[in-house]
């Protein structure tokens, strides 16, 4: 889910940057910082989860920055304001197959890649199409290829990492509303 976050975090203002307009120096810089990676969203100083961030909007210097000796930056305490992609459990998402392995294949949900595994791609036995990257139902003869906009549930989740790349994200399509987004539209009744 996309959400806007308000949060603080120490920025490092480098020396060739002082000499600027120090407001503009300090969206810059958190800019160059949190856009892209993953942060840590607080609640009464503790972790309750992560979030990728998209796009700081605004960032403020929060009272007066600290010099350490021999660096010759200002170390600032800045509040920002972002717009924030956070994936959440249960949560339902449209996404892209983007990759087809022997054990599943990887979907697109925001700027992560979530593993869909084989065992949850639908009801019926699969088949493996590797050379045309798809997954082909025997009894329903449905398929699932690279390119396919599909809508997933999120089953699981490991965040804890510093980085999108390493981050986990287990998806299903075995319930009812989800599944290739052709499988979900109304079927016309003949007359």
């Amino acid at each position: 889910m996309f959400a806007e976050i308000s949060d603080e975090f120490v920025a490092r203002i480098p020396p060739e940057k002082l000499d600027s307009d120090y407001e503009s120096s300090v969206l810059d810089v958190t800019r160059r910082s949190l856009e892209g990676k993953l942060v840590d969203l607080t609640e009464n100083d503790r972790v309750v989860s992560k979030c990728y961030v998209v796009r700081v909007t605004s960032a403020m210097p929060k009272g007066e920055g600290t010099i350490v000796h021999g660096d010759g930056a200002v170390y600032q305490t800045v509040e920002y304001r972002a717009l924030a992609f956070e994936p959440r459990m249960q949560e339902v998402l449209d996404g892209l197959v983007v990759s087809v392995q022997k054990f599943g294949a990887f979907v697109r949900i925001g700027p992560f890649d979530g593993l869909l595994h084989i065992s949850q791609i639908m009801d019926d036995r699969i088949d493996i199409d590797l050379g045309n990257q798809r997954f082909i139902g025997k009894d329903t003869k449905r398929d699932v290829r690279v390119g396919d906009k599909v809508r997933v549930r999120i089953v699981a989740m490991n965040l804890s990492s510093a980085s999108v790349e390493e981050s986990k994200i287990g998806l299903t399509m075995k319930q009812v509303g989800l599944g290739k987004l052709d499988w979900l539209k109304p079927k016309k009744i003949k007359q």
